[in-house]
């Protein structure tokens, strides 16, 4: 029992995860005046979920803070407190404590009463006075409000509550439904089993139950309401004010005939008190029965007689019913999602990498033996290669979730970041729903922490820098998720004063990086940036001055196989810009040859193929060349020179080329023996089994068994680019 209240507890904090995320977009969207009225109703919901599973598991701090959140976002809801900037601010920072009164209640931390005490009052404040609707006249009843539900003039409610069979379905329990009516006030439960049929007839997953309650408490409606809100449409919930007269449920007429997923029909009659009921005609006399035995009496006593069967006549729908039964139509195409372990996915793609390497193996084998390409053997080859991709394409699709996840925890550090340094600052997000892998997700949350903390505290100015340059107070600080080229391209970009390349180079001088008459580009010079322990920060503070925070950004990104770089203009700002691959498991590649070695370079990176001619390729350098191509210069690369599998440079008329485009369209050619074809190969880290090698992004498996090694395609480009930099400068100094 306790494992299966583990799973359920841990269940109950992945939600908790999911509501959050739902919380802090719909307060968002609240700031930024594009919510709408359901918007704020999600955001209700979210808080409201979190205090009801909280309750489930006695978690009394998450239900306290919880509630108190609930009740000023529900005077949102009704238009009591109106959600001014101020509101709406206060919303955002409750949020925030929220998330950490779940994490600790999950991690079994203890819980800042401080924050906690200094949000109720912040609550109170604003209830009070900061941003409340107008007070409506005394003794009027509120906006949408009737007189009957004014609880003055309520001594109590009487509730009839139907569950239909998709409230179970749905997991619910009456018992908690009923536990929470009671917070309302003392309540008195009468359960109605008339409709229970035999046992042999019995349904497991139908529902025959009714419960007619009692409450002790002079609430208003809405009240009572909150308590059914997410069950309201899988039951017939009836609310009459006590001494009142006793309503039918709303859309419901008299004589309806309610029809349940499991196909059980139930009739529908409004509750009727006993001095009201109309005398039933007398039935005919009937022939004496025989004496049952007493065992049949008993069983009678707790199983009522099944009623005769009489043919049922469905009542003319009213609309409002029409409205619900396509309501419930529309809920069931809703397509299910189901939670699975990640390990037993990472499991299914590590088998469909096998899948993919041994197809590869058995089409090596085929062409090896000279089948005919038209034989049957062949043709079932091929579609079995055809059927090995869709099932790997849809075991790829499993893994791949929107950057969302990521992208929605920068608000809360911008907010936190920007009143550490006491800067106004706005965050913009574009791109939210790309996806790309899991693994992916997971290991870009940490740089771009670093990268939006740097923006803030080195990229923007302070407000009178801004104001005296004629710039807005508020920055603004730009996260952007596209994709390009194959890969996920992340971009941190703000309206900053951009990098004082002066003083990066004053400081790698005094840091003893580089000599004082060193020749730096710009590129370069932004790039110092990067160093460990390299930090323009005048004093240690705890934003930034340790100098760790752009080393372990490059370092994190290319753990991932990518790059990062810098576009900076003074006076306008700064854009730091990440591509990494959509996958760490598979790869779309050309594979190629250079001097008897296997390469396999990434399709997305090529921009086409094509024979170098004599006369367009010049010398630029002793191991130097550059190929003169639609009216400018690509350097080029002899990928065997490069890689060391050579020491004399091919001649570029005997090679096949291949114009490749790196970061930022920085372009180059690449020079090989032969090209063999385009392949799917599985990922397998060089890194991680042997060691990283300059040049090369990661290994895997041909079909012949042999290990081919992957072209880091950008750390080449660049490579040549330098050279061919370099190469610039020593015939300039000729």
């Amino acid at each position: 029992m306790e494992d299966q209240m583990a799973a359920i507890r841990e269940t109950f904090f992945q939600e908790c995860e999911e509501q959050l995320a739902e919380l802090e977009s719909g307060l968002i969207a609240m700031e930024n005046g594009t919510a709408e009225a359901e918007t704020v109703n999600a955001v209700f919901r979210a808080v409201h979920s979190m205090k009801g599973g909280a309750g489930i598991f006695s978690l009394d701090a998450l239900v306290r803070f919880a509630h108190v959140f609930e009740t000023a976002l529900d005077k949102v809801r009704s238009g009591e407190l109106v959600a001014s900037p101020h509101v709406v601010g206060v919303f955002l920072r409750a949020a925030d404590v929220l998330a950490d009164v779940v994490r600790a209640a999950r991690d079994g931390g203890q819980v800042d009463e401080a924050r906690t005490s200094a949000m109720v009052v912040e609550f109170a404040q604003i209830e009070d006075g900061g941003g409340v609707a107008k007070a409506a006249e005394p003794g009027a009843p509120a906006p949408g409000e009737t007189l009957a539900d004014t609880p003055a003039q309520i001594g109590g409610w009487e509730i009839l509550f139907t569950p239909r069979p998709e409230l179970y379905a749905k997991a619910n329990e009456t018992a908690i439904i009923l536990r929470e009516l009671k917070r309302l006030g003392p309540i008195s439960v009468e359960l109605d089993a008339s409709r229970l049929p035999e046992l042999h007839e019995l349904d497991p997953e139908g529902a025959y139950l009714t419960w007619r309650i009692w409450l002790e408490a002079a609430c208003a409606e809405e009240e009572i309401r909150h308590v059914f809100e997410f069950v309201e449409d899988d039951c017939v919930l009836s609310l009459t004010p006590r001494g009142g007269e006793v309503l039918a449920p709303a859309g419901f007429a008299p004589g309806t005939v309610i029809t349940g997923d499991n196909g059980f029909k139930f009739e529908f009659f409004p509750p009727v008190a006993e001095d009201e009921a109309e005398p039933s005609p007398e039935p005919e006399p009937e022939p004496e029965p025989e004496p049952e035995p007493v065992a049949a009496r008993a069983v009678a006593q707790i199983v009522p007689p099944r009623p005769r069967e009489e043919p049922v006549h469905e009542a003319p729908k009213s609309p409002a019913v029409e409205a619900m039964a396509a309501k419930a139509e529309a809920g069931a195409a809703v397509s299910a999602t189901i939670r699975v372990d990640l390990d037993r996915v990472d499991r299914m793609i590590d088998l469909v990498g096998e899948l993919v390497i041994n197809e590869a193996m058995l089409s090596q084998r085929v062409l090896e033996a000279g089948i005919n390409r038209a034989s049957g053997v062949a043709m079932a080859l091929e579609e079995l290669e055809h059927l090995t991709r869709e099932i790997q394409d849809s075991v790829m699709a499993i893994r791949a979730q929107p950057v969302r996840s990521v992208f929605q925890r920068m608000p809360r550090l911008v907010r936190e970041v920007a009143a550490q340094t006491g800067k106004q600052v706005k965050l913009l997000m574009e791109g939210e729903g790309t996806e790309v892998d899991k693994t992916v997700i997971e290991r870009i949350a940490d740089p771009l922490t670093h990268m939006i903390r740097n923006a803030i505290d080195h990229g923007l100015e302070p407000t009178e820098a801004r104001l005296a340059a004629g710039k807005s107070v508020e920055g603004t600080v730009k996260l952007t998720a596209l994709h390009r080229s194959g890969r996920i391209v992340l971009e941190v970009a703000d309206d900053g004063g951009g990098i004082n390349r002066a003083r990066v180079k004053q400081k790698a001088i005094e840091n003893g990086v580089i000599s004082p008459d060193a020749q730096l580009s710009d590129d370069e010079i932004d790039n110092l940036i990067f160093l460990p322990g390299f930090s323009t920060a005048a004093k240690v503070s705890d934003i930034s001055g340790r100098g760790v925070g752009m080393d372990v950004v490059r370092q994190s990104v290319a753990a991932l196989g990518g790059r990062i770089s810098i576009s900076s203009k003074p006076g306008v700002g700064s854009v730091f810009t990440l591509s990494l691959p959509l996958t760490l498991a598979v790869l779309d590649g050309m594979v190629v040859s250079a001097k008897g070695h296997t390469l396999i370079i990434p399709l997305g990176a090529i921009v086409e193929t094509l024979k170098p001619r004599g006369q367009d390729v010049f010398p630029l350098d002793r191991d130097m060349n550059v190929l003169a191509l639609r009216g400018g210069y690509v350097p080029m690369v002899d990928v065997a020179l490069a890689l060391g599998y050579s020491e004399a440079p091919i001649e570029p008329e005997q090679s096949v080329a291949l114009l490749v485009e790196g970061e930022g369209g920085v372009r180059a050619v690449l020079l090989v023996d032969a090209i063999h074809g385009q392949r799917q190969v599985v990922i397998k880290s060089l890194e991680a089994n042997y060691r990283a090698v300059p040049g090369i992004a990661a290994a895997t498996v041909m079909g012949d068994g042999r290990v081919a090694l992957i072209l880091d395609v950008d750390a080449v480009v660049k490579t040549a680019r330098s050279e061919a930099r370099g190469a610039e400068l020593t015939l300039d100094a000729n």
